[in-house]
């Protein structure tokens, strides 16, 4: 017997279909979903959760996801979510779109004056950001938008928020007393076998112009065209960006540098870039700032171990 496509058996077989859909996709999830705190989980402060209105208002979900996936393990994810983290999320803003970076453990990744500087022109601190400029919201809701996301990761962020408490204290009082104690200080916070390192790559024209090209992406923000540390972030970060120019022999080796920018300086406005470039990149910008701002580069000098195969 066959059987006709009449109307009725459209509209009943599409809402069927559609029935199916949302308990598989939406209900059965849902209704299985366990209601227990995970162990990184505690409550919002009451500005915390002011911010986080702030947050929903002005769709930032909309380019920003807070969940990451077992695939998003290689991304240099820290932590992958688990359902326990979201019992007191309502709505959970988990987002879909990855147009922007993953802020599920955002909070303590940078002190506060980044977010400050970063809220009010994502171009301050990201230059090549896409993210639009929210100096419009004034100071006292990007103080409050700042609050939720230095609380993203919950117990984990309140562990990195008092490190970054720490170190502050410390890169402050390092600043206040002067640029030679400063240098001096910022150096020995390296260990001391990188300090030995030069930069093991030779001065090239082409690693130049790709290091000039990792600095305007990444550093020219908070650093400046000129490497003076006066970027236009500069205003809204305390202690300022480095002034690089003041540099030239202070004894800061290719390593030094390196270290730096791959490790970052916890507590300053300098975030780690381990996750951002790889290791050719971080020497190349590194070898730039070198020979155009500070006007000495010990690169490809002693001590010295097998060129490379693609070397000069």
């Amino acid at each position: 017997m066959s059987q006709k496509m009449t109307p009725t058996a459209v509209v009943v077989g599409s809402l069927a279909i559609l029935l199916t859909i949302v308990f598989m996709v939406v209900f059965w999830p849902w209704a299985t979903m366990e209601d227990s705190p995970s162990e990184i989980f505690r409550s919002r402060t009451a500005r915390e959760a002011a911010g986080r209105r702030i947050y929903m208002e002005n769709g930032c979900v909309y380019c920003h996801s807070q969940s990451i996936r077992t695939i998003d393990w290689g991304h240099g994810a820290s932590r992958i979510a688990q359902a326990g983290d979201y019992v007191g999320d309502s709505p959970i803003l988990l987002g879909s779109a990855r147009t922007g970076v993953d802020l599920s453990q955002e909070g303590g990744e940078h002190p506060d004056d980044w977010h400050i500087a970063h809220f009010i022109n994502p171009r301050y601190t990201r230059p090549s950001s896409i993210m639009p400029p929210f100096a419009w919201l004034g100071m006292e809701q990007i103080q409050l938008l700042t609050d939720y996301v230095q609380g993203l990761g919950m117990k984990n962020a309140d562990r990195r928020m008092e490190r970054q408490r720490h170190w502050k204290q410390k890169v402050i009082e390092a600043y206040e007393a002067g640029p030679e104690y400063n240098v001096r200080w910022l150096a020995e916070q390296v260990p001391e076998g990188w300090r030995r390192i030069p930069n093991p790559y030779p001065t090239t024209e082409v690693g130049l112009a790709r290091g000039h090209k990792i600095y305007q992406e990444f550093c020219l923000g908070c650093h400046g065209p000129i490497g003076d540390g006066m970027g236009p972030a500069q205003p809204w970060i305390y202690p300022p960006p480095l002034n690089f120019t003041i540099l030239k022999d202070r004894e800061i080796s290719g390593g030094i540098i390196y270290y730096q920018l791959m490790n970052g300086i916890t507590g300053s406005a300098m975030p780690y870039f381990k996750k951002d470039l790889e290791s050719e990149k971080l020497w190349d910008v590194g070898n730039y700032v070198a020979v155009y701002f500070i006007n000495q580069s010990d690169a490809n000098g002693e001590p010295r171990g097998i060129d490379a195969s693609n070397e000069p």
